[in-house]
């Protein structure tokens, strides 16, 4: 059965009516066309993937042509980081990445890859707030060249966190220094205005089944993006950048999704702010001891609206989770179970929580089908799922 309250818009939303009604003529006889193919057929799969590309471009104020429809999120920073470093490795020249550790692992996997390749990867520190340590940043984009970063990569708004660095301040750091620049902006789509075309970055990821757009399909915005290698080879398409025959129906989803949620944004950033304050003083009334991981001004643009991270003492926040979702209220975990051990995120640890404070983090996250009744139903099942918590690990001796 499905969870009655689902508060796990940060993993995914549904898909918006407006979204799904636009994808039906590409998925059925009217446009099944290969966008590639001369005649009428594939004029119609372009028309539609092509005005998809105006609507993303449009909202988050890039140009058409700067547009590389991928599979997802992932791909889009793989294709930043890998396809800058992959483009300079055919110069001759040696990538190196320095990107936060509170970073979504896609962007830090492929500063990986990008060391495994002779390349360099370096982790820049953050506070306990969770905001990257600018006086770092500045020390390593002063380094001497060789020593250098090539790009810097730091997430807009953190998935698990909510917590929204400075990243018109830390781009225009980069540009000033010569250094690339690119940010997973997956979580501040919808939620920020992202004005690419006025901010100092160079590349820009987003996916489409965050803000109500279908799976499988997001985009990473270049700047130039002729100056990327591509990670797939075998065809011309999207410049030869991102080759490979389009998915028009998904593409064309997330133009709608993006269109609207570029329309909507000021009205429902305002709702998910208030649902977020009210679900956080009910939450943490019912368990006193239970602390906001960071709780940043939503109104000063230090927190995003739809993320509330709490930290339970006494719980692991996997049993936290599934007798929430038992409760009929769908969170996320702020942890990931490894042969049978809880061990704190990545995210939590690079920010120095305490792994007893972090072991039981918890994710609750608004979208725009959030109601007050569900606000109220997670903060009545969350003190009794606590105490059950803590009793079975009482019992357990954990």
């Amino acid at each position: 059965m499905p969870s009655a309250v689902y508060l796990d818009h940060a993993a995914t939303t549904p898909v918006r009516p407006e979204a799904r009604d636009a994808m039906l003529p590409y998925l059925g006889a009217e446009a099944f066309g290969n966008p590639s193919s001369p005649h009428r057929f594939g004029r119609a799969a372009r028309a539609g993937l092509e005005q998809a590309r105006r609507q993303v471009a449009a909202a988050v104020g890039a140009e058409p042509a700067q547009v590389l429809f991928t599979s997802g999120g992932t791909e889009a920073d793989n294709l930043a980081v890998l396809g800058l470093a992959l483009a300079m490795r055919h110069r001759g020249e040696l990538a190196h990445v320095a990107t936060p550790g509170t970073e979504h692992k896609a962007v830090l996997a492929a500063a990986h890859a990008v060391a495994v390749f002779d390349g360099r990867e370096t982790l820049l520190p953050v506070g306990r707030d969770g905001l990257l340590d600018l006086a770092a940043l500045d020390e390593a984009l002063a380094a001497p060249a060789a020593e250098r970063p090539t790009l810097v990569s730091v997430m807009w708004v953190n998935n698990e966190t909510g917590v929204v660095q400075p990243i018109g301040e830390i781009a225009r750091r980069c540009r000033a220094a010569g250094v690339r620049f690119h940010t997973d902006a997956v979580q501040a789509f919808g939620n920020r205005a992202l004005g690419f075309r006025e901010l100092d970055c160079d590349l820009l990821s987003v996916s489409a089944h965050k803000i109500g757009g279908p799976k499988g399909v997001g985009a990473l915005v270049a700047r130039e993006p002729k100056l990327l290698e591509p990670l797939i080879h075998g065809g011309g398409q999207q410049g030869g950048v991102r080759p490979g025959t389009e998915n028009i129906a998904g593409a064309v989803g997330f133009g709608a999704a993006a269109e609207l949620a570029a329309r909507e944004r000021p009205a429902h950033v305002a709702r998910l702010a208030a649902l977020r304050a009210r679900l956080r003083d009910a939450l943490v009334a019912a368990v006193p001891d239970a602390s906001v991981t960071v709780d940043g001004d939503a109104s000063r643009d230090m927190q995003a609206p739809h993320i509330l991270s709490l930290c339970v003492p006494g719980a692991d926040s996997e049993a936290l989770l599934m007798h929430m979702d038992l409760a009929g209220v769908a969170v996320s975990s702020g942890s990931a179970c490894t042969t049978g051990a809880v061990e704190p995120s990545h995210v939590l640890t690079a920010m120095g929580v305490p792994r007893e404070l972090a072991i039981g983090a918890i994710r609750f996250s608004l979208g725009r089908a959030t109601t007050d009744a569900d606000v109220n139903s997670a903060a009545a099942v969350f003190p009794e799922v606590v105490a059950k918590v803590r009793a079975l690990a009482g019992v357990l001796g954990r």
